[in-house]
């Protein structure tokens, strides 16, 4: 079976882990900051808080927003149930925004229609999660502009998008969003085995990022009540949680990081032999957004259902049979049972329900080759032709 996506290691990876192994600290050790620091670096950004996974992430990145009880999460309908639970977790309502027919990434031209509307019923959002889908940003100049003129922080969900670029500067820089995640589970970009990160430019949102993923202590003096007792001494002044990465995930993590640029090249030249090969297929392949330069961490078709003779469900099992591990990325959040109890139905979020009645993820991963990749074209081709 030819995965959708898998992670890449080699020796270097295991050495480093290893190396950690051997050392004093398997956890709340130096590595971790290392590992912060590099990223930082990489996205052009002040501050990268790591984490145990992306969903932490996305709680915590919340929570520093000041989201809570009586509050508004507003996010896309086509993404993984992480990017709106986190608002969930927080006790906010939250509610959905359709994408956009071409890009498949939440739409701005809907959002701005929708936060106008909000705003005349005294229901806007104070958090919008705004998800860079399959490696590849929103209209995040354009969602930036909204979120000034309607005052909601604005937090990327880039969990696709390590090694993406928008306007010329890296995902993460810091530019349009508060706060940037990154994960790094292992089908993603790069990998820590699990793991997660939270890169902005503000000061007081870092420092309470680092607050929250260790239990809301602190042994800054700065932040503490009264005068510390001694080198012993930490308070806990406000309700965290334990969601500290390990210094093994860090090295590893870190590890990965020195091979982002070879491995988004690799994604970019099977992507583009995709679009070449595909080209004549009855399909609809992914558009680029203006602006953004993807990290391909997904390649998705739409199937043009009125073209094709079997049915959405018989092209995904035929490839399936054939040996081709396809799956689809997204079901739309909003008819999960969970969300149907909180009062959403078929028909709230038209776009993304056409989408997901025709997607379909191709394997895309730096070690697939292009003789696998041509069996994935050869056997969709059969499929549907």
């Amino acid at each position: 079976m030819i995965p959708y996506g898998r992670q890449s290691l080699d020796q270097a990876d295991i050495d480093a882990v290893v190396e950690v192994l051997q050392s004093d600290w398997l956890t709340q050790g130096p590595t971790i900051e290392r590992f912060e620091q590099a990223m930082a670096e990489r996205c052009q950004a002040d501050y990268a808080v790591a984490v145990c996974n992306a969903t932490a992430a996305l709680h915590i990145a919340c929570l520093a927003a000041g989201l809570g009880p009586g509050d508004r999460l507003w996010t896309t309908p086509n993404t993984f149930l992480a990017s709106a639970n986190c608002g969930r977790y927080c006790g906010a309502e939250v509610d959905f925004v359709d994408i956009d027919p071409l890009t498949w990434n939440l739409d701005a031209l809907a959002l701005e229609a929708k936060l106008d509307q909000a705003e005349q019923d005294g229901k806007l959002p104070k958090v919008l999660v705004a998800v860079a889908f399959s490696g590849q940003s929103c209209d995040m100049r354009k969602i930036a502009e909204l979120a000034e003129r309607y005052n909601f922080t604005l937090i990327e969900d880039a969990s696709h998008a390590v090694g993406a670029s928008y306007a010329g500067r890296p995902v993460g820089c810091g530019e349009f969003a508060a706060m940037t995640v990154f994960s790094f589970h292992p089908v993603k970009i790069i990998t820590s085995a699990e793991g997660g990160m939270v890169l902005t430019n503000r000061r007081e949102l870092a420092e309470r990022l680092q607050r929250l993923r260790s239990h809301g202590m602190t042994r800054d003096s700065q932040q503490m009540t009264e005068p510390s007792h001694g080198p012993w001494y930490y308070q806990q002044i406000e309700l965290g949680f334990n969601y500290r990465i390990t210094d093994l995930q860090a090295a590893l993590g870190l590890s990965q990081l020195s091979k982002l640029d070879e491995f988004i090249e690799r994604r970019r030249e099977l992507a583009a032999r995709y679009n070449s090969l595909l080209t004549y297929l009855p399909l609809t392949l992914p558009s680029p957004q203006p602006e953004a330069d993807s990290a391909w961490h997904l390649y998705v078709v739409r199937l043009q259902t009125e073209r094709v003779s079997l049915s959405h469900r018989q092209v995904f099992e035929g490839l399936r049979a054939a040996g081709v591990g396809v799956n689809l990325h997204y079901i739309p959040v909003h008819l999960q049972p969970y969300y149907r109890d909180l009062g959403f139905a078929e028909g709230d979020f038209p776009e993304a329900e056409r989408y997901y009645a025709e997607a379909i993820s191709l394997p895309l991963f730096p070690l697939l080759s292009d003789q696998q990749q041509d069996y994935v074209v050869e056997q969709l081709r059969r499929l549907t032709e």
